[in-house]
């Protein structure tokens, strides 16, 4: 498993579809906003925390359709499908290796982002927490979607509808975590949410998607 995910993080480095482009992506969201909504600090502070959600879910996005492409494509899928490592111990690890390339990188980048959308002091600390526990959602819940796509030509579009819905409840729950966090409320129920997808997913979709897998195999 270590090996595999060895593997996936060269692959994603060496095709340039993960590290760079989601942060390049994210970079610009948080540029481009605050260009179009106005320099008003005060409006700016009110939208930061869905806008760097939405940011950081569309960048997540960008890279779904590469997790399992280059393994259809050069054959190695069918040979994890027929390895000793189960295929959702496969599915699992490339989840992590999807969020160690996307997630992790745009939560440790966020708080430098939610300084050009005027995002409130307080904000900072729930901002880095409510994406390190919700982008491995994103990411889980994509591989699902790339595992139903694997093998379709031009899958991305496809893979994008069937995906930003299964997105939304992470996006409203993480945003209202940042939301609260800024304002100085309570901010138990809506982490406690945001955790329970995570779990949720993190425990059921590696099988889904592996079924996924074996039934586009065959």
């Amino acid at each position: 498993m270590i090996a595999l995910l060895i593997r996936d993080l060269r692959l994603a480095f060496r095709t340039g579809g993960g590290f760079g482009l989601g942060l390049a992506f994210f970079l610009l969201v948080a540029v481009l906003v605050p260009l179009g909504v106005g320099p008003e600090g005060g409006t700016l502070g009110k939208i930061a925390p869905g806008i760097l959600w939405v940011g950081a879910l569309l960048a997540c996005l960008l890279s779904l359709d590469r997790i399992f492409a280059l393994d259809f494509e050069d054959g190695s899928l069918d040979l994890l499908a027929t390895s000793p490592l189960p295929m959702e111990g496969a599915v699992a690890v490339k989840s992590l290796a999807h969020w160690l390339v996307t997630g992790l990188p745009l939560t440790l980048a966020a708080p430098a982002l939610g300084i050009l959308l005027n995002l409130p002091p307080a904000g900072y600390g729930w901002l880095v927490l409510s994406l390190a526990l919700g982008t491995p959602a994103l990411s889980v819940i994509g591989t699902f979607g790339a595992a139903l796509t694997v093998g379709l030509k031009r899958g991305g579009l496809l893979l994008s509808l069937l995906v930003l819905p299964l997105y939304v409840p992470t996006l409203i729950f993480g945003a209202e975590v940042v939301k609260r966090g800024a304002a100085g409320m309570e901010v138990a129920t809506p982490l406690a949410l945001l955790a329970a997808i995570t779990a949720g997913a993190a425990g059921l979709l590696p099988f889904a998607s592996a079924a996924a897998i074996r039934v586009n195999l065959r």
